[in-house]
């Protein structure tokens, strides 16, 4: 995992996060070992196949990308839900799922109703970071998971490995990311 791959999620996750005042602090009294199952359960699938690593951290950029860090690319298709699991540049090519829920249904047992899935999935990219030899940083919590998809905006938003290099540059530029941002964040998981 590049070290600039990671400090570019990083920065995405500053900037894309949520109008809410977010604090590394956020779940210290509600649930205090959420840090550590999240880290359990990622080791647990990075030690289980080393590639789920960038999995995860491709899942958060996805997710990231669209309409901010809000867990959003977790939600499945239903009555009133376009999931965009199913736009096309998540169709079949997204993993890392399966974490996720793992994480979520170890803190629903300790704190039922407490943790949102965007927090356990910036925490998850982190810690899938760090576990092959990534960097670390402090990640801002209390993030609220959205309740509505946007599959026309993820169809929209997200890279193609079609673009073109100048539409791939506008692409992120548009986002506040740099030429270099987007080579790192491009790179194959």
């Amino acid at each position: 995992m590049a070290y600039t791959t990671c400090i570019v999620l990083l920065l995405l996750s500053i900037y894309m996060q949520c109008e809410a005042q977010l604090t590394p602090t956020f779940y210290e009294r509600t649930c205090p070992k959420v840090l550590s199952t999240i880290r359990n359960v990622v080791q647990q699938a990075v030690s289980r196949e080393r590639r789920m690593a960038a999995s995860l951290i491709r899942l958060h950029f996805h997710d990231c990308f669209v309409q901010g860090c809000d867990a959003s690319i977790l939600l499945d298709e239903g009555p009133n839900i376009e999931s965009e699991k199913t736009a096309v540049p998540n169709r079949g090519s997204l993993r890392g799922y399966d974490v996720v829920e793992a994480a979520k249904m170890e803190l629903e047992k300790m704190c039922p109703g407490v943790v949102s899935c965007a927090d356990i999935l910036t925490v998850a990219a982190r810690d899938a970071s760090c576990e092959v030899g990534g960097p670390s940083w402090k990640v801002k919590l209390g993030r609220r998971d959205s309740t509505i998809a946007n599959r026309t905006l993820a169809n929209i938003d997200i890279p193609s490995p079609f673009d073109s290099l100048d539409t791939l540059i506008s692409r992120f530029s548009k986002k506040g990311l740099s030429t270099k941002d987007m080579v790192a964040l491009s790179g194959p998981d």
